[in-house]
């Protein structure tokens, strides 16, 4: 266990931060997964623009890195595109 007073307060703000990013990346991964479980284009569409913006926004708050996000996005496009 942590001896220094900032230790103690670095080993709190770090289990809330890994709080918050759990929760992000989850968010993040639902998303996705609709998006691929999309049972038409239309559906498809729709999930893939809240995947988009969930994507863009863990890239604002570093969560992830932005060629991650182009990759999962370029990803999806291609998925959602193949559908007939």
């Amino acid at each position: 266990m942590a001896h220094h007073k900032s230790a103690i307060k670095r080993i709190r703000t770090s289990l809330k931060q890994r709080a918050y990013n759990r929760v992000n990346r989850s968010r993040m991964r639902e998303a996705i997964k609709a998006v691929l479980n999309s049972e038409n284009k239309e559906q498809a569409t729709e999930n893939l623009k809240t995947a988009y913006r969930l994507l863009d926004q863990m890239v604002k708050k570093n969560i992830i890195h932005k060629n991650k996000a182009a990759n999962q996005k370029s990803r999806l496009a291609r998925f959602v595109n193949s559908m007939s």
